[in-house]
């Protein structure tokens, strides 16, 4: 950061840190203990769509990666999301998916395109949760979307799940950054 966007109050945007993603199993563990809440073994990775041969390779190279379990779709604003399946008791493996997924996005230069990656939970009422990772920010935040459809979320759900899951992931603090990812794969 140079004097004039210290003087002028700009500062450098935070560095994706696609590592913070293997702090998803703690979080799971607290989640489970201290409000019941399941992994699915569904996680996606959402992302700006591109032409061109390169993200075709990348998307084939992903498929091959996961063994064939991903799906992609496109969503109603034209980004698409890709879905990993795994067993819901293991969310180290399906951590480690969505990690090489966002590593092979990132080096083949796609960086700019990645907006968020996330993994579904749901508790013994089948309400659903999602642990989302910001990209561009390098943080965390909870969605719950109220069951039953519709478009509402279950704020006082996310401030808890804020709450617990403080010591394990960095929380992103602007709660105007908690962008709601409805219909997304994985949730």
């Amino acid at each position: 950061m140079g004097f004039l966007d210290a003087i002028l109050g700009r500062s450098k945007p935070v560095r994706p840190d696609l590592d913070q993603l293997f702090a998803l199993p703690s979080a799971a563990v607290t989640l489970q203990a201290a409000a019941g809440f399941v992994p699915t073994g569904l996680g996606s990775v959402c992302f700006a769509s591109v032409e061109g041969g390169a993200f075709s390779r990348i998307q084939e190279e992903a498929r091959g990666l996961l063994d064939g379990s991903v799906e992609f779709t496109q969503d109603a604003y034209g980004y698409t999301w890709l879905l990993a399946r795994h067993p819901p008791e293991d969310v180290a493996g399906l951590v480690n998916d969505l990690h090489a997924v966002n590593t092979s996005l990132e080096e083949a230069g796609f960086g700019p395109q990645l907006l968020c990656s996330l993994i579904g939970f749901r508790d013994g009422r089948d309400r659903p949760l999602a642990l989302v990772y910001l990209y561009k920010r390098g943080t965390f935040y909870p969605f719950a979307p109220q069951p039953g459809g519709g478009e509402k979320r279950d704020n006082p759900l996310e401030l808890q799940a804020r709450a617990m899951l403080k010591d394990d992931l960095t929380i992103e603090k602007d709660l105007a950054r908690w962008f709601p990812v409805w219909g997304a794969p994985g949730l």
